[in-house]
């Protein structure tokens, strides 16, 4: 049964970016293991995980501070260090990269949806 949190589009999409990013990692170079797959890893799966905490947090500050400060700038991060890998010649997958352009833009308007209507 879905959750209030399944139901989320942004929380959707970044679950979805995730298992992506892990997907196009194992073809990097192995010598990138411990560089650009961990990090890239890491931070695409501190953005849903931020969202789901987000979600949960009883006031409006408190859930802004999550999806700004946290879930917003990991997928920045995670959107940067696409595009420099991309660059480097890991990847040429440039439709990932705008699907993160596209969740950072879904979680600003998530948040102007709070601010007019979380009470």
């Amino acid at each position: 049964m879905a959750t209030g949190l399944e139901n989320l589009k942004i929380y959707c999409l970044a679950a979805e970016l995730e298992i992506g990013v892990h997907t196009l990692t194992k073809t990097f170079p192995s010598d990138e293991k411990y560089r650009s797959i961990d990090q890239l890893r890491r931070s695409s799966s501190s953005v849903s995980n931020n969202i789901a905490e987000s979600y949960y947090r009883r006031s409006l500050k408190e859930k802004v501070r999550v999806l700004v400060d946290l879930a917003k700038a990991e997928a920045e991060e995670t959107r940067r260090n696409l595009e420099v890998c991309q660059r480097k010649g890991f990847h040429s997958d440039s439709g990932i990269i705008n699907r993160y352009e596209e969740l950072i833009k879904m979680i600003s308007g998530y948040v102007r949806f709070l601010r007019q209507n979380f009470k």
